[in-house]
C-alpha cells in the first residue's frame, strides 16, 4: 500500500454539496484573507448532493465510491494548467491497475479513465485567481468504486462491475495521490510532452475510427491521430488534420 504524499493535505467530510465547490469556497476563503493557506488539499466527501461532471452534468456518488477534489495552486501560467487533466488520468488510470492489475484500463480524450472499454472514472477541472492574481485550481475526480450507473451515454462500469473486490474511497484515495504526486512532479520537471507520450501509450482508439461531438454539438468523424502539444484532439478526416481543443469522443 502506499503511503500519503509528502506536501499534500487531506479534508474528508460525511457530506459536501460537490467537492469541487468546496475547494473553490475554500480557494476564494484564502483569496479574502490574502493567503494560501492549505497549499495542496485532497478534499473527499463520503456522500455528494449534486455532484457534477463536464458541462454542468450531474455526477452521481453513490456509497462506496470514489468524489474527491484536489485544490492546487500550481507554479506555472494559467494557459498550461489544463495539461494537469492528463496528468489526473494518468494518476487515476494508475490507481485503477493497482486494484485491477489484470484489466484493460485505458485513458479517453479528454479526461475520462476506462476500464474494459466502459467508463470508470471522470475527471473535471475549474480554477480561478485571487486577489493577488495566484492563480487555483480544483482537479475533482470521482471513481466508480463499489456501483456505477446504468443507461449512460457513454456506457459505465466499476471495480466491483469488473468482479473486483471493491478498496475503500480512502485507500483508493491514497493510491491516488501517491500517482497524482508523481506526474505531476513529472509535469513540473519535464513540461507537458513527458505526461502527453505516456497518456498516449494508455489511450484508447489512437489510429481508429471515432466520432467527435464539438462543444457548438457538431459532430466530426475521422481517425483519431493523437493529441498535440496543448492537449487538443488531433482528427485526420480523410487526409486533413484538425485540432479539437474541446469535445467528446465516442469510438
Amino acid at each position: 500500500m502506499s503511503f500519503w504524499p509528502q506536501g499534500y493535505s487531506r479534508q474528508v467530510h460525511a457530506e459536501l454539496d460537490s467537492t469541487n465547490a468546496e475547494a473553490r469556497r475554500q480557494a476564494e476563503a484564502e483569496s479574502e484573507t490574502g493567503g494560501a493557506e492549505h497549499g495542496s488539499l485532497w478534499i473527499m466527501a463520503e456522500r455528494q448532493t449534486a455532484g457534477r461532471g463536464r458541462r454542468g452534468r450531474a455526477w452521481q456518488t453513490a456509497e462506496g465510491n470514489l468524489a474527491a477534489t484536489l485544490l492546487l495552486r500550481p507554479d506555472a501560467p494559467q494557459s498550461v494548467t489544463g495539461q494537469l487533466s492528463f496528468a489526473a488520468a494518468l494518476a487515476t488510470a494508475d490507481m485503477a491497475a493497482h486494484f485491477a492489475p489484470n484489466a484493460a484500463i485505458a485513458v479517453k480524450w479528454p479526461n475520462d479513465v476506462l476500464a474494459e472499454g466502459k467508463k470508470l472514472a471522470g475527471i473535471l477541472l475549474e480554477g480561478g485567481a485571487d486577489k493577488s492574481n495566484k492563480a487555483w485550481l480544483a482537479i475533482g475526480i470521482g471513481v466508480n468504486l463499489a456501483s456505477h450507473p446504468d443507461g449512460t451515454e457513454f456506457p459505465a462500469t466499476s471495480l466491483a462491475g469488473l468482479g473486483i473486490a471493491a478498496p475503500s474511497p480512502e485507500d483508493a484515495l491514497t493510491i491516488l495521490a501517491a500517482r497524482f504526486a508523481h506526474w505531476y512532479a513529472v509535469w513540473m520537471k519535464t513540461g507537458f510532452e513527458t505526461v502527453r507520450t505516456a497518456w498516449l501509450a494508455r489511450a484508447k482508439g489512437v489510429g481508429a475510427p471515432i466520432r467527435a461531438r464539438l462543444a457548438t454539438h457538431e459532430t466530426r468523424t475521422g481517425v483519431f491521430e493523437g493529441i498535440d502539444a496543448n492537449g487538443a484532439l488531433l482528427l485526420n478526416e480523410q487526409g486533413q488534420v484538425r485540432a479539437i481543443a474541446a469535445g467528446e469522443v465516442f469510438f
